[in-house]
């Protein structure tokens, strides 16, 4: 594993640490979990995933030499 991989999940596991106990302390909350941000390799897959959508997208209309709309 990549040093800057396992800084990463130590960061991770450090975030959740601290928000567990922060949940612990506030039970008096409603909310019976705290929303987690998204890490950094979710963001880029998110990112991939739409970039691929929209070179699929734009391939299929490359393909037909009528259309010249991308919707």
């Amino acid at each position: 594993m990549p040093a800057s991989m396992a800084n990463q999940l130590g960061n991770l596991v450090e975030s959740i640490k601290s928000k567990v106990k922060a949940l612990r302390k506030s039970k008096k909350s409603k909310k019976p979990y705290i929303k987690m941000d998204k890490s950094a390799s979710v963001k880029i897959e998110i990112r991939s995933q739409k970039a691929r959508l929209l070179i699929d997208k734009t391939l299929k209309v490359a393909d037909r030499p009528g259309d010249r709309t991308v919707s």
